[in-house]
């Protein structure tokens, strides 16, 4: 179904973390958002055509709005600009894209759930609404700055890894799963590409099923332009190659149908 462009209200906004900024926002995208999909959100500024996607980090249906985290990549940027935003102000967006995670099948089951650096929040969500035998969340962070710590801890066994080593586990959720001897049926994650491709070799040594999200920069968001293409094993019926488009196929894969 064709998603129309919508000027969102801004609820509140505050900084959580060095360049790390969350957002509620009252959007009619609420009363259909599953975890793992995204919104294409707009500035302002005539000159910056293109949406930034940012994925939905909470969804309260009661009050319709989403929360969205996203990090702030460099000065005059869209999400530098969506950063001086407040309270009161409205955000043209679209959503919410892409599909999301199929967290039913976890009933019953011991599930990873993983996030690392930016693809942490969208975790979050999938923590609040899984049901499951058991929920172990592994996240990863640069340093010290675990944001969103508090809310993982209320829904599930929260495992931390840091580059630098100064929370939890030194290294990464890879070495976070090793140092506590965890394990798992099914998997999911979302973050950086490395990561990804990590969790996808460890799941398929083990015969886990996994989903993964993948991290991509886009353009249309909708799937028309060919910006954003992962390779697949199988062929796209919409353009018969090896591909897949993450904004509309995607962003979440069962691990085995794309390569990384």
């Amino acid at each position: 179904m064709a998603r129309k462009k919508e000027d969102a209200v801004i609820l509140s906004q505050e900084r959580i973390a060095q360049d790390i900024y969350s957002m509620w926002i009252r959007t009619e995208a609420a009363q259909t958002a599953v975890p793992g999909q995204f919104l294409s959100m707009y500035t302002n500024d005539g000159s910056k055509l293109l949406p930034r996607p940012i994925s939905i980090c909470e969804i309260n249906r009661t009050d319709g709005s989403l929360r969205v985290v996203y990090r702030v990549t460099g000065r005059h940027t869209g999400t530098e600009l969506f950063s001086r935003m407040q309270e009161g102000d409205t955000i043209p967006v679209i959503g919410p894209l892409g599909n999301g995670f199929s967290y039913e099948k976890a009933q019953g089951k011991r599930a990873f759930l993983i996030g690392g650096g930016i693809g942490v929040p969208p975790i979050l969500e999938l923590a609040k609404q899984m049901k499951c035998d058991k929920k172990q969340i592994i996240v990863g962070y640069r340093d010290r700055e675990t944001f969103l710590k508090d809310e993982f801890e209320q829904n599930g066994e929260v495992y931390i890894s840091t580059e630098d080593g100064s929370v939890g586990t030194k290294g990464n959720v890879m070495d976070a799963i090793r140092e506590n001897a965890l394990g798992a049926d099914i998997i999911y994650a979302c973050g950086p590409t490395p990561m990804l491709r990590a969790v996808k070799a460890y799941a398929e040594e083990n015969g886990i099923e996994c989903y993964i999200s993948l991290e991509e920069r886009m353009a249309c968001g909708i799937g028309a332009c060919l910006a954003c293409v992962c390779k697949s094993k199988e062929k796209d019926h919409h353009t018969n190659v090896n591909n897949k488009r993450i904004c509309k196929d995607g962003p979440v894969f069962l691990s085995t149908e794309v390569e990384i």
